[in-house]
């Protein structure tokens, strides 16, 4: 295996890094309930990861079994625990436990306990995932084919 090809062909660097600190209200929802902080969008990396900071109130839900057709999806648990599915079984997640779904892989996960809980999402390739956070609380009011084609347009395929 090889390194990827060149993307960067200056000779003596460039500041161009990018610093969030934790302090950065979340892109999404209320920090220390239900939030989604954007990491590393898909934008800021060309393409090349999403990364994302998940947290989950008590009782927080989750998406159900489903898989990505263009996309990895790996989980890293900062804290509480995440009922993670690997598409086998249902796994309690603790702090520094890791699952990782390859393209095709079914997954699902929530937060079942009376705690808070906190995750992060990386996806790789990047894809723009943040247009699939901010459309979810639209499906509230969408028709069965509005809902179908969202999930289409965001690599989303459900099997419940």
């Amino acid at each position: 295996m090889s390194y990827p090809k060149q993307v960067y062909s200056g000779d003596g660097g460039e500041i161009n890094a990018n610093f969030r600190s934790t302090n950065t209200p979340p892109n999404i929802g209320t920090a220390g309930e239900s939030a989604i902080h954007y990491l590393a969008t898909t934008a800021a990396t060309r393409g090349e990861f999403g990364l994302y900071r998940v947290e989950m109130g008590p009782k927080a839900g989750g998406p159900k079994t489903h898989f990505h057709r263009t996309i990895s999806e790996s989980f890293f648990i900062l804290d509480g625990t995440v009922h993670l599915f690997n598409g086998e079984q249902w796994i309690d997640a603790q702090r520094g436990d890791f699952l990782h779904v390859p393209q095709g892989g079914l997954h699902a996960f929530r937060n079942d306990s009376d705690a808070h809980a906190e995750m992060l999402l990386l996806f790789t390739p990047g894809a723009p995932r943040e247009q699939y956070f901010e459309g979810l609380p639209k499906l509230a009011d969408a028709t069965d084919e509005e809902r179908a084609r969202f999930f289409d347009e965001h690599d989303s395929y459900f099997l419940e």
